[in-house]
């Protein structure tokens, strides 16, 4: 398991990508971004989110999964204050980086969903399963790409992830221990 603590030592965005970034890999991140589309039903969900969740992200500045999804999350938690979203570099966490192993590799990017003190909720991570589709349709391409991606994958890795962070959320509404605590 994964501690909370981790998330304390962690970077937001500029800070992580200030340090452990490159001039190239902050230009590619930002173009993500500015290509990260919501419609108004995602919107409109994430508004409805009403439990606070950190996002504990172990990435690399340099990866293109890394590229294509993580500033999908930045997206949601610009729309849901309650999302707060930390960085770990994978390659300066080795600690972390052993314990979020995906079929023994050392993936990026892994998010540590955890409870607003600090409860483990979920992980998820590296590819969702519309880029899994993808790859496996192509069977072929970098083991690490661009992060460059058409707008239909792009979108469907959008649903995706907020289809985990959306069951997540319901994990900690429906959560008898935080209900007490917030009395509802």
């Amino acid at each position: 398991m994964i501690s909370f603590d981790y998330f304390a030592q962690a970077l937001p965005l500029g800070e992580f990508l200030a340090r452990h970034g490159t001039e190239t890999d902050r230009a590619k991140w930002a173009a993500s971004r500015s290509r990260a589309e919501l419609t108004e039903k995602q919107t409109a969900l994430l508004k409805l989110f009403t439990r606070k969740v950190n996002l504990l992200i172990l990435a690399g500045a340099w990866c293109g999964d890394c590229v294509a999804q993580c500033p999908l999350l930045e997206k949601f938690a610009e729309i849901s204050p309650l999302l707060s979203i930390r960085y770990l570099d994978r390659d300066s966490s080795v600690e972390v980086g052993a314990e979020l192993k995906i079929n023994g590799g050392q993936r990026v990017p892994v998010v540590v969903f955890f409870s607003e003190d600090g409860e483990e909720v979920a992980r998820f991570g590296e590819k969702t399963l519309t880029e899994y589709r993808f790859l496996v349709h192509q069977l072929g391409g970098d083991a690490c790409g661009t992060g460059l991606l058409a707008s239909e994958i792009r979108a469907g890795i959008t649903q995706d992830w907020l289809n985990e962070l959306e069951r997540v959320q319901w994990i900690l509404r429906l959560s008898p221990r935080l209900r007490r605590l917030h009395r509802d």
